[in-house]
């Protein structure tokens, strides 16, 4: 049934092709406007790129997120052989590839048009959280920024019309009630009487599903606009909510009546059936976290194919019967699997067949499936099962004549591109780097080896452990514990350089996913809510208990570290159990969940609300959260590593944690790296980070002479 929250749709001046207009006259009323959605976004020419191809920086290069042309015979990607994301294209079963944006600017996101005219992409300025889209044509020309081009505004890559003659963005625009978060618990003095002042708009989440809006993050919201790159007509606003957490444009109808929006804040999204031309929402159903790509239509838009995990505990492929109107008459379960999540689904424009993506317990398993078979039983078939060469799919680009694109990814390699023909059968291809060359020389990554541990309340978690090589199995090892971010991200069995540094230096790694992990089902993954934190934290100690027990690990010289959510893991872990970890680094953990609310971006803020609290109605929880709140306990040696341009998790949460611990007498200092965000992108940064990581825990670790 719609939703009686959201917002009716405005048009922006103009239509573009491809895309339904309102009925009637006149289009929407100009008294019932959206509040202050996010301007339009208005393009600015770039200079194109005919010169000279960077020079290969890195021998044990990546490439990964293909997009095919319409042909299947060109591909766009991202590559960092040349030290930083790029964006690169080429012939699919070619050796030769030119970069098409020479700019140091990281790229995240990569979308060929239908039609083959553009190439579209998101890159990040300064290795910031601020993003931008552009497009270019696919010999490196007209390049321009569709959106995110103005000061202080934020976009990402929404969907292609199916003509390819419009592209969807979703733009942010900062808060004029956020000011920097500088020195330790700042949080600016209106953000108080905003966080009350402010109430709930119409189309902002409903206190009943969401909790109410965060006043102080309170800003133009996201809006979704689709944007005509040849400029023939202006950019026409789709959907638009203030203090949004989330959304997204994930397909459009091939009449561009239907719009298929991802929204919602973690742990909630949502997937929204829009009827631009009525200006309502038709159809609304919870969907998994995870991939944004949630679903499409078929070609009469008399089904939509969706990724949800609605009243299950792993995510299926759902097919939801859709009326003319939109509206739907029938839902059932077309695919699913026990203990299995749906992590990818892709499907051409024609709508004939899929590509499935099943998560078992870390590793991928790949399906395709027929679509046109309408079977009494509700199934879909038949079913053919690629073998792959390598453990983890990360994205699927397929091609309309049949075959697809993966990128892979493996414990034993950096990612790569294959490419699967009609019969399924794998080929590198010839630009992305060979197995043997696809880590770095001097010795053979390790292939880890899943294990389970038991926490205190029963609760069973999983992990990889990764041995040092040359270790004596018989013989307890210096261990550290890796935690991931998310915190509902999963670990997975794929090649990461930091472990690769870490077990070089004799280090033994265990990286688990402790509860609030994805891939163990919604109900690990919701295990962490509220005051489950103190349990999760609580993981962490149990799974260094977990390897003493087995022998595996030398009590006496136990590290622990972990990024963004893992980084927050960590400070808590060092300061709730003091006496367990010989030494620690926090890589874009929060310390103090008041200040990072202050100071993050208004639509994470919203997002973040869902999974740790409220920063009002859950203060006292979130406080006692907080590192900074058990301070006192700290023991052990720690390194923050941050990136100078991180406003998801800003830096002075590291600089904070670590001024408390050095005026308590322990040993602490700061990693600034410079050019980045919350993620770590450029090779050389990253290169500083794994030695400085790796040297800490060394000199922590090794025994005493």
């Amino acid at each position: 049934m719609p939703l009686d929250h959201t917002k009716p749709l405005r048009r922006a001046h103009g239509t573009p092709r491809g895309v339904a207009g309102p009925p009637g006259a006149g289009g929407f009323p100009a008294e019932d406007p959206l509040p202050g959605p996010a301007p339009a976004p208005a393009p600015v020419r770039m200079p194109g790129h005919r010169g000279v191809d960077p020079p290969t920086l890195l021998a044990a290069h990546g490439c990964w997120y293909p997009s095919a042309d319409p042909t299947g015979e060109h591909v766009a990607f991202i590559c960092d052989r040349a030290g930083v994301p790029q964006l690169w294209s080429g012939p699919a079963r070619g050796t030769e590839v030119h970069v098409l944006d020479g700019d140091p600017d990281p790229v995240t996101e990569v979308s060929w048009s239908p039609d083959g005219r553009w190439i579209a992409y998101t890159s990040a300025p300064g290795g910031g959280e601020h993003t931008r889209v552009l497009v270019v044509r696919p010999d490196g020309t007209e390049r321009q920024v569709l959106a995110g081009a103005e000061p202080g505004s934020s976009a990402h890559l929404g969907c292609w019309t199916r003509d390819g003659t419009a592209l969807a963005v979703t733009v942010a625009h900062p808060s004029p009630l956020r000011s920097e978060h500088a020195g330790p618990g700042h949080r600016p003095p209106e953000a108080e009487a905003a966080s009350t002042a402010v109430g709930r708009t119409p189309g902002a989440a409903s206190p009943e599903r969401d909790g109410p809006a965060l006043g102080w993050a309170r800003s133009g919201g996201l809006a979704t606009y689709l944007v005509d790159p040849d400029a023939a007509t202006a950019p026409v606003l789709l959907f638009g909510e203030e203090g949004a957490a989330s959304l997204r444009v994930c397909d459009m109808s091939a009449d561009g009546r239907f719009a298929l929006v991802r929204r919602g804040p973690r742990g909630r999204r949502e997937a929204l059936v829009l009827d631009t031309a009525a200006g309502r929402t038709t159809f609304a159903l919870h969907v998994a976290d995870g991939d944004p790509w949630i679903g499409r239509f078929s070609a009469d838009a008399r089904t939509l194919w969706l990724r949800s995990d609605a009243e299950r505990e792993f995510a299926t492929l759902l097919r939801i019967r859709l009326n003319e109107e939109g509206r739907s008459r029938e839902l059932s379960v077309a695919a699913e699997r026990e203990q299995s999540a749906l992590d990818l689904l892709s499907v051409p424009d024609h709508g004939r067949w899929a590509v499935l993506a099943w998560n078992a317990h870390g590793a991928t398993e790949l399906e395709t499936v027929d679509l046109t078979l309408d079977r009494t039983d509700g199934d879909i078939g038949p079913r053919h099962h690629p073998v792959l060469p390598h453990e983890v799919v990360t994205r699927i680009a397929p091609v309309e004549r049949g075959g697809l694109f993966a990128a892979l990814s493996g414990s034993r390699r950096r990612p790569g591109i294959w490419e699967l023909d009609e019969a399924l059968v794998p080929a590198r291809t010839g630009w992305s780097a060979r197995d043997e060359d696809a880590v770095p020389p001097g010795r053979p990554p390790v292939r880890p080896v899943p294990l389970r541990c038991e926490a205190r309340d029963g609760l069973v978690l999983g992990g990889w452990y990764y041995r040092a090589p040359e270790r004596d199995p018989g013989r307890p090892s210096p261990c550290v514990i890796h935690l991931h971010g998310g915190p509902e991200e999963q670990e997975r069995p794929v090649f990461n350089p930091l472990y690769h540094e870490l077990l070089g230096r004799g280090l033994d790694v265990f990286a688990p996913d402790v509860r609030g992990s994805s891939g163990w089902g919604r109900s690990f993954v919701d295990a962490d809510l509220g005051a489950g934190r103190f349990a999760a934290i609580d993981d962490v100690a149990d799974c260094a208990a977990h390897l003493v027990s087995l022998g595996y690990a030398d009590p006496l010289r136990l590290g622990v570290m972990g990024r963004s959510y893992g980084g927050y893991l960590t400070m808590a872990s060092l300061v709730w159990h003091p006496d367990l970890f010989r030494a620690g680094v926090a890589v874009c953990g929060m310390s103090d969940f008041a200040t990072f609310f202050a100071g993050t971006e208004p639509w994470i803020a919203q997002s973040a609300s869902a999974k740790y609290g409220h920063p009002q109605h859950d203060r006292e929880l979130l406080r006692s959260l907080s590192p900074m709140s058990r301070i006192d306990q700290l023991r052990a040696p720690v390194l923050a590593v941050h990136g100078e341009h991180d406003t998801n998790v800003p830096p002075t949460e590291s600089e904070q944690f670590v001024r408390a611990a050095r005026d308590r007498g322990v040993p602490a200092r700061q990693l600034t790296l410079r050019n980045e965000g919350h993620e770590f992108l450029r090779a050389d940064n990253r290169r500083l980070y794994r030695r400085a990581a790796a040297d800490w825990l060394e000199q922590h670790l090794s025994p005493a002479p």
